[in-house]
């Protein structure tokens, strides 16, 4: 149960640097409302994920997540450049994400 809680903060971590870039600067109203909406669940849920997880094993899952989801909503989304280098890294970040996820100990 803790690592779904890392994973959909990971999720929300996405979202939350989304929704900064949206914002402009904190300059439009709903964009950063989302933001502060997301990143309050993010850091909530990956709190209560550390009360079983490893610090380290969850950190580098939970910020993996959200710089892996984050760069392909970029690519998707938001006009950000493709590139078999980028695509490559990204799926390193995953494999990561998944080898750290699996040598994570539960307290």
């Amino acid at each position: 149960m803790a690592w779904l809680l890392v994973v959909v903060a990971g999720l929300l971590e996405t979202g939350f640097a989304v929704c900064l870039k949206l914002s402009h600067g904190f300059t439009r109203l709903w964009p950063t409302v989302a933001f502060c909406v997301f990143a309050l669940g993010s850091f909530g849920l990956l709190t209560l994920s550390l009360r079983k997880l490893d610090v380290g094993p969850a950190y580098a899952v939970w910020t993996g997540i959200g710089a892996a989801g984050t760069a392909i909503y970029g690519m998707v989304f938001l006009g950000d450049v493709v590139s078999v280098l980028k695509l490559v890294s990204i799926s390193f970040v995953i494999i990561g994400v998944i080898g750290l996820q699996l040598s994570g100990s539960v307290h």
